[in-house]
């Protein structure tokens, strides 16, 4: 029996040390509540981080998830208009391209631009930038700039604030998903907007961007215009700041890329009349 007794309390020892040696648990720190920051991107564009935050009835603790939402700034000043000129440009020259049907100026406005050593920027559409990812990234890779054209190019006015935010949102996501950020530079398409329609655009973190002249190119031939008249035309507004509308696609009737074609002779005689070329971020400046 003293045997037994004496194995007994060696063996309680053995577990009264081995508890004493284990380090004590520790509570997890509360869970946040909430949360709201501001960082910067690489670029310098600062982006806002908001907390949606859900209760979890089970453990008591709060999950929290994180939304990005903010994109890149634009001047104050610049709410409100639908700009159809480069403030304080000087004697420069945005020239600008919307993408909305097909491809088939691409090419070669991107060699003319190439060639000339010229800076453009590109208004997509959602649509056009899902169905040509390699027409981003090849308009990316000669280091223009891109800006939003809405996601399928409707009438906006036609919309209600809700669907103008969805337009906008889901054509961003389409160009950003193909390589691009269009943000904060935006078109309207077909160029029709109100007061109302320019401040949801402006709410949706973009500056709505006009021209000073449409070159009529997308009229084709069949439509009585020809490469030198859109030539004509871009000079014919030339000014300090100007921004020429053309087009990317060709006619639909009778297949003609005017713009396309009129690009190398209208950038000799905008550079022999002593102006340079910049894109849209000189908005931005």
């Amino acid at each position: 029996m003293i045997i037994a007794v004496a194995a007994a309390l060696v063996l309680a020892g053995v577990v009264v040390f081995l508890t004493a040696d284990r380090p004590p648990p520790t509570s997890a720190p509360p869970g946040p509540t909430s949360a709201s920051a501001s960082t910067t991107s690489p670029a310098g564009a600062p982006t806002t981080t908001t907390a949606a935050e859900t209760s979890a009835a089970t453990t008591g603790r709060t999950t929290t998830t994180t939304t990005t939402t903010a994109g890149p700034p634009f001047p104050p000043s610049l709410r409100g208009q639908d700009l159809t000129a480069v403030p304080g440009a000087g004697r420069q020259v945005a020239l600008t391209f919307d993408a909305g049907a097909n491809s088939a100026g691409l090419p070669s406005i991107l060699a003319t631009l190439a060639d000339r050593g010229v800076p453009a920027t590109f208004f997509l559409t959602g649509t056009w930038a899902r169905a040509n990812p390699s027409g981003v990234a090849a308009i990316r890779a000669g280091g223009h700039r891109v800006g939003n054209h809405s996601m399928t190019h409707p009438d906006f006015r036609t919309l209600d604030d809700g669907a103008v935010r969805d337009q906008v949102s889901r054509a961003e996501q389409a160009i950003r998903a193909a390589g691009a950020d269009p943000r904060p530079l935006f078109r309207f398409p077909l160029g029709a907007r109100d007061a109302r329609t320019i401040a949801a655009v402006n709410d949706a973190g973009y500056v709505a961007v006009r021209w000073t002249v449409d070159t009529l190119g997308w009229k084709g031939t069949s439509g009585g215009i020809t490469a030198a008249q859109v030539a004509d035309r871009a000079l014919g507004a030339l000014g300090p700041g100007e921004i020429v509308l053309m087009h990317v696609g060709s006619n639909p009737d009778d297949g003609t890329t005017l713009d396309a074609d009129a690009l190398p002779g209208m950038i000799d005689r905008m550079r022999a009349a002593g102006y340079g070329f910049v894109t849209l971020d000189a908005l931005l400046a």
